[in-house]
């Protein structure tokens, strides 16, 4: 078995003897002397697991570093303690350690725990990779918000009815998948998906392309062949980019939405369909009507309900989950096993995202492509990106980037345990009055 392990212990002899037997285990194998060391490695070093002495300097006291067990991770914790009592090592369980071995240890039974956990943590990452291999429609819409629980929350609402729905947002937010989990969830689920990116056709090759067309009806038309509005029959149409579609289309897209029939390329028999019409756009359709480029009646027949998706920006503390999935799902593909560390996390959740999910999405991709271990660093990152463009606000001073990324990283930890400050205090490794302290100072403390 292979994995990164963080020896914690400030006997410096036992730590060389240690990581010699993890190292020959095929380990990878670092070590800190105190709890501030620790912490400082495992911003670089996403260890896998972490072996910690339970006297460490310079307060040298259990009880102080239990307390700091939840600032160390979501990893397992072997305590180790020249102090074998039956009370400490419940303690340090309720704690949230993994196991407790006492000194002088054992190293065939350390092997042996250690082998423990590392199986356990890894069915654990299986379990939650098969869980997300099995969403729902409603599960692709990553996000823990109260943005996305209301885009959510209103999905569930319209997708059993027929009435259209126009998906509005920037580019890069999702606004297929909407559509797609909108089709999913409607009594259409079992009928065809089709999708038609309005931008993407010429003007003069749009109408063939929606109504079809019949054999002879112009030059290289040698057969009849059916439009995407026949193909989408008892099922629903997204019209992508919708605010690019011709005028000349407009018309004659309205007359299929108000009658249910069309006429084929070069045909005389009536058509009928049976589909619910999806629309999106990330441009502004009544500032386009206002111009004359697109129709007033159109936009109020495709508008019956407006579902808008939030930019990644107005959402941040949807950001570590989102890079989590994003992460896995490529993960999946790719069949390698990765993540963050600490460091490259934080770059991520500083940074700001005009491209929304589309961009986040190229960019991880991008840095996990290139990744030569199982966890991404900041030096992986700088091969891309150089270091200039690290922190969203480039301009300001180094105190108002901290109060910037400060803000965002307390809104994520509160948002992600649910307004329950004691346990995001916990998570940021602050205590209880400290985090209070900063939410007054910020203005966050409503």
């Amino acid at each position: 078995m292979t994995g990164r392990i963080l020896l914690v212990d400030d006997e410096v002899a036992f730590c060389e003897l240690a990581s010699a037997w993890l190292t020959e285990d095929g380990y990878e194998v670092q070590s800190a002397h105190n709890l501030a060391e620790a912490k400082a490695r495992l911003s670089d070093f996403d260890a896998d697991l972490i072996l910690l002495d339970l006297a460490l300097p310079p307060e040298m006291s259990p009880d102080h570093t239990l307390e700091a067990l939840p600032s160390l991770g979501d990893r397992p914790v072997i305590i180790l303690t020249g102090h074998a009592e039956r009370q400490l090592a419940l303690t340090a369980m309720a704690k949230g350690a993994w196991d407790f071995l006492a000194k002088p240890v054992d190293p065939d039974m350390l092997a042996v725990v250690i082998r423990r956990a590392l199986t356990k943590q890894n069915l654990t990452r299986e379990l939650s990779l098969l869980r997300k291999a099995s969403q729902g429609p409603l599960d692709e819409l990553v996000g823990a918000g109260q943005a996305m629980a209301n885009l959510k929350a209103l999905i569930q609402r319209i997708a059993p009815t027929d009435v259209p729905v126009l998906v509005t947002g920037p580019s890069g937010t999702g606004k297929e998948m909407v559509s797609r989990a909108l089709h999913k969830l409607s009594r259409r689920a079992e009928g065809p998906f089709i999708s038609v990116h309005c931008g993407a056709i010429p003007a003069e090759l749009l109408e063939s392309e929606l109504f079809g067309y019949k054999k002879g009806a112009f030059t290289g038309a040698d057969r009849d062949r059916p439009g995407l509005l026949t193909m989408a029959d008892k099922g629903s149409l997204f019209l992508d980019e919708i605010g690019d579609m011709p005028l000349s289309m407009q018309v004659k897209l309205l007359r299929v939405l108000q009658e249910g029939t069309f006429y084929p390329v070069g045909g005389r028999e009536q058509q009928s369909i049976d589909v619910r019409v999806i629309s999106a756009t990330n441009a502004d359709l009544q500032q386009r009507v206002a111009e004359g480029s697109f129709r007033e009646d159109l936009f109020y027949r495709i508008k019956g309900v407006n579902l808008n998706t939030p930019a990644l920006d107005d959402r941040p503390e949807d950001l570590p989950l989102l890079c989590e999935n994003l992460l896995a799902e490529w993960s999946r593909r790719s069949g390698r096993s990765l993540r963050l560390s600490p460091s490259a996390r934080q770059w991520f959740l500083a940074r700001s995202w005009p491209g929304n999910v589309r961009e986040l999405k190229n960019t991880l991709e991008s840095v996990a492509a290139i990744c030569q271990s199982q966890v991404v660093r900041l030096d992986d990152i700088a091969l891309l990106y150089p270091t200039s463009d690290a922190t969203e606000a480039q301009g300001d001073s180094l105190e108002e980037q901290v109060r910037a990324l400060e803000i965002r990283l307390i809104s994520q930890s509160l948002a992600q345990q649910q307004g329950n400050r004691s346990a995001a205090a916990r998570q940021l490794g602050l205590s209880r009055q400290g985090l209070l302290k900063k939410l007054e100072r910020y203005g966050l403390d409503a």
